[in-house]
């Protein structure tokens, strides 16, 4: 005797879609996925090639003379938003290594209330 949806009680557990199987064998579809990603995908690299990204240099490994120091406010300030959060990184241009001091700098200069924690404002 068959079940309502057309098919077997057991058909159903093997995973059995019915009508509805045939549609995802067809070949057509995967092609058309690959090809809608590598249109994708060209698109995501014009977008990138549209300007010039001159690389970031970090201030501190290209002057050696400039140390990271915390009670160096003016230099620190220039590692802070107006907000009062450290900039970061990839925006600032500096290296793991001067970020790590960078930071460290910044946190020890706020202890002593030479930077503040929270820009104007707030």
């Amino acid at each position: 005797m068959s079940a309502p949806g057309g098919y077997e009680r057991g058909d159903r557990d093997r995973g059995d879609r019915g009508d509805r199987g045939d549609r995802y064998d067809r070949p057509n579809d995967s092609v058309k996925a690959r090809l809608r990603a590598r249109a994708r995908k060209k698109a995501r690299r014009q977008k990138k090639k549209s300007g010039f990204l001159r690389r970031k240099v970090c201030r501190f490994c290209a002057d050696n003379t400039v140390p990271v120091h915390y009670k160096d406010h003016k230099t620190l300030r220039l590692f802070v938003s107006e907000v009062g959060k450290m900039i970061p990184r990839r925006i600032s241009g500096n290296c793991a290594r001067h970020q790590r001091a960078l930071s460290t700098a910044i946190k020890r200069a706020r202890q002593l209330a030479l930077l503040p924690y929270a820009g104007q404002g707030q």
